[in-house]
């Protein structure tokens, strides 16, 4: 079969997911041919995910017939041929609906395919001297090979219709023994590290993955992984990883102003990150980082994404260099937050116990001073973690992720209204005991008259623009509905 010249770059969907066909544009003349056979920036544009190939192998073929799988490696790979034509079979080996799907096609010189980490690989060779040629995202190595699957290249339940008969191909004794889809494993997913676990947003990344029955999750807090401390790292086999999601910081913002404060927080916020976010590039590993609020000056009255950061305190010049340290691994999702609110103790707990002295008559607590000029929403911890499952593809039903988001940064609190610490004080004083008259609005210099010790700038507007996010199919709720949830539970 001849070779097509100067098709237009396309990709074209398969129907395994995520794999993709690709026709590649070959310019030729008396002398040869010439192709641009990997070209990131245009091939991402079409779908393709920004695999980051670390290594490039060849594999020759010297005649015709010679067939090698079915083999399902942990990483994801670019297939083409240099010279020579071959007929493709490959088989989705990762759990769910699509395990056990066929695709097959032939590749020549003007072909290639992107093949994700799970679907098994096979190929024949149709010509003598075929040179047949893949891009893969992580390294060969021994310890990898036990999380390899196999499935036999004969099953008669794959239905694959092989050009050559197998029974006149040369095939390898291992090949040969590979067992039947019925009896194949399935490829476990990669697994996902959450660090911070012990803290509010951490226990609700837990809680949702354990509620929703995901395998692979992993959790760690300070005292078992230092991210700031290069030596932990050695404690983890990256490449068994697909995501990181960083809960962990330090949030002490007035005692960040300190000189052990500030010390403590540029470590957890900023060198942790940054170590962390080093790793995940060099593994092709996707980092989840979480941010705050705190990362603007509160001049906008709605802050988008892209705002130029601008950062009042140490707490939030810790967290900024944090973004941009995370901001240097290609796959990352950057999610900042505002006023959270989960298990442990918080605003609203604080705010629901003096309601109580406030109605207790034993009690002479009549009124509470809250701070009434600054502006924002609250951001229950639940939500966090179902938007942040959902930016990395989990969907309902999924077991691995299957349709992630953009990667970028996006804002992530509630929806609803805007309001002062002192209207959600009240809120929660009328829904608690009926006595939100009680709380008395300050404003910030007030408040903090007299206080012990230094106290951080705050911003004055903290609302969060959730346009992006929504956009990718996420909306968050309603923070005043979630709050009246989270009072009846408590």
């Amino acid at each position: 079969m001849a070779l097509e010249f100067e098709k237009e770059l396309t990709a074209t969907e398969t129907g395994i997911p995520g794999m993709l066909v690709f026709d590649l544009p070959v310019h030729g003349d008396s002398r040869g041919w010439f192709k641009e056979n990997w070209q990131r920036e245009k091939m991402t544009a079409l779908g393709l995910p920004d695999m980051g190939p670390v290594q490039n192998n060849i594999s020759f073929n010297d005649d015709a017939g010679v067939t090698r799988g079915i083999h399902a490696e942990p990483w994801d790979k670019f297939i083409s041929v240099a010279c020579g034509r071959v007929f493709g079979a490959w088989v989705d080996l990762r759990p769910g609906e699509s395990f056990g799907q066929v695709y097959t096609c032939e590749l020549d010189p003007s072909r290639a395919i992107y093949v994700p980490r799970g679907v098994g690989n096979s190929y024949q060779a149709l010509e003598d001297g075929t040179a047949y040629t893949y891009l893969v995202n992580a390294h060969w190595s021994a310890e990898l090979k036990s999380t390899y699957t196999f499935v036999n290249l004969a099953d008669p339940e794959l239905g694959i219709e092989w050009p050559i008969p197998l029974d006149r191909c040369e095939l390898s004794e291992a090949d040969r023994r590979h067992p039947m889809l019925a009896d194949a494993l399935p490829m476990a997913p990669r697994r996902t590290l959450v660090t911070g676990c012990g803290g509010q947003l951490g226990r609700a990344v837990r809680a949702l993955a354990e509620a929703r029955g995901l395998p692979g999750f992993d959790y760690c807090d300070v005292d078992t992984f230092d991210l700031s401390n290069p030596d932990d790292y050695s404690k983890y086999d990256w490449s068994l990883y697909g995501a990181v999601i960083n809960c962990g910081a330090y949030t002490a913002v007035d005692k960040a102003e300190t000189p052990d404060g500030r010390t403590i927080a540029w470590k957890a916020n900023a060198t942790g990150p940054a170590l962390l976010a080093r790793t995940c590039a060099e593994h092709g590993i996707t980092l989840v980082h979480v941010s705050s609020d705190y990362v603007f000056d509160g001049a906008s009255l709605n802050h988008a994404e892209g705002e130029p950061l601008s950062p009042l305190s140490v707490y939030g010049q810790s967290k900024a260099a944090g973004d941009l340290a995370a901001a240097g691994c290609s796959r990352h999702y950057i999610v900042r937050s505002s006023w959270v609110i989960g298990e442990g103790r918080n605003f609203v707990r604080t705010m629901r116990s003096l309601s109580d002295r406030v109605a207790d008559p034993a009690d002479a607590l009549d009124k509470v001073a809250v701070v009434d000029d600054q502006y924002g929403r609250l951001t229950f911890t639940r939500d966090m973690a179902e938007g942040i499952l959902w930016l990395l593809g989990y969907r309902e039903g999924d077991v691995e992720p299957s349709a992630p988001a953009p990667h970028g940064a996006y804002n992530l609190t509630g929806s609803g209204p805007v309001e002062s610490w002192a209207q959600i004080a009240a809120r929660v004083f009328d829904l608690a005991n009926g006595n939100g008259a009680a709380v008395e609005p300050v404003s910030t210099a007030e408040y903090y008259a007299g206080a012990e010790g230094p106290v951080a700038p705050r911003p004055e507007h903290s609302a969060l623009d959730l346009s992006k996010i929504e956009a990718t199919g996420f909306v968050p709720r309603d923070w005043t509905e979630e709050l009246a949830e989270y009072m009846a539970a408590l």
